[in-house]
């Protein structure tokens, strides 16, 4: 649930408009057709300010995607990046979960899409925790998902609005029999990611992770792939199993939204002695470090506002 957005703003289509005003028409052809693309970015505050994580590289992707889907985005990336550090100005804002999302207007309907305005919002509003706060400390339990995700190039990689269907009632499942999360699978079976993590696991001093080719190549993935490596361990990107992640070691997910939280459960099976592992915590609190500004060597990460 929003709170704290009585006198938020949200930037659409040029201009900053009261939270509560901000709308579209019930015909806007993205409502209908799942035609639009988005970005997750996040905001911290640290003791040099408030900088956005990795905004740059959010940005690149949003216009690959937007380029993916036919759509030609009315604004320069720096525009967007401009108008994403204005916003947290506007709404009082030193930490903030962003949205950028391009969807197509109302002009006409069917699927030839002719005609139609290209429309931007961004929002941005204080979403401390996704999960419970002690979730990065105590772990969270998935389920094995019955939905299972398909092989499409078009979705690859990219956070096309439509493509979001199969995650959001994956999870509904997933909370419905009291977890958490729910585990993903590929068109072949192997494990892909959660509804909307990556997900690693850790198992003969050798971190692994899904190949690209069954997740979405996240932002945060990218970041602790860094991490890990610059922290000497060896990491491991290809088809893994259901038994794979069940006899690991350690297990934790990634994303903008959940940074890094580990995984104690799957089904009924306890991952290791059912505790955050050692691995786990070391890269949770580099990258805890990282997003606040404390770590020189990855400072390009941030854009301070």
């Amino acid at each position: 649930m929003f709170t704290k957005i009585n006198d938020s703003k949200i930037w659409q289509n040029g201009k900053f408009l009261d939270w509560q005003n901000s709308s579209v028409h019930s015909l806007t052809h993205t409502l209908h057709y799942g035609v639009g693309v988005f970005e997750g970015v996040r905001a911290y505050k640290g003791d040099q300010g408030t900088a956005i994580f990795r905004l740059q590289d959010h940005t690149d992707r949003l216009f690959k995607a937007a380029e993916i889907v036919n759509i030609k985005i009315p604004y320069s990336k720096e525009e967007l990046n401009k108008i994403q550090c204005e916003i947290l100005h506007q709404n009082r804002l030193q930490e903030a979960y962003l949205r950028p999302l391009i969807y197509l207007g109302d002009e006409s309907m069917g699927l030839r899409a002719e005609d139609l305005t290209v429309n931007v919002i961004i929002a941005a509003w204080e979403w401390p925790s996704y999960m419970d706060p002690q979730s990065k400390v105590k772990g969270i339990s998935m389920v094995k998902s019955s939905f299972p995700q398909y092989k499409n190039p078009l979705w690859s990689n990219h956070k096309i609005t439509g493509t979001y269907v199969n995650s959001v009632v994956a999870l509904q499942d997933a909370v419905s029999k009291g977890a958490d999360e729910a585990l993903m699978f590929d068109d072949e079976g192997f494990v892909s990611e959660g509804t909307g993590e990556n997900i690693f696991f850790f198992k003969d001093n050798i971190l692994r992770t899904p190949s690209i080719r069954a997740c979405l190549n996240g932002i945060t993935r990218q970041s602790i792939i860094s991490i890990a490596k610059d922290f000497g361990y060896k990491v491991e990107e290809g088809d893994w199993t259901y038994d794979d992640l069940i006899e690991s070691d350690e297990i934790f997910l990634t994303g903008t939204a959940v940074e890094v939280t580990p995984v104690t459960k799957i089904d009924n099976e306890i991952i290791s002695n059912g505790v955050i592992g050692n691995l786990t915590r070391e890269i949770q609190n580099k990258y805890q470090s990282i997003i606040v500004g404390n770590e020189k060597h990855y400072l390009d990460w941030l854009t301070f506002i």
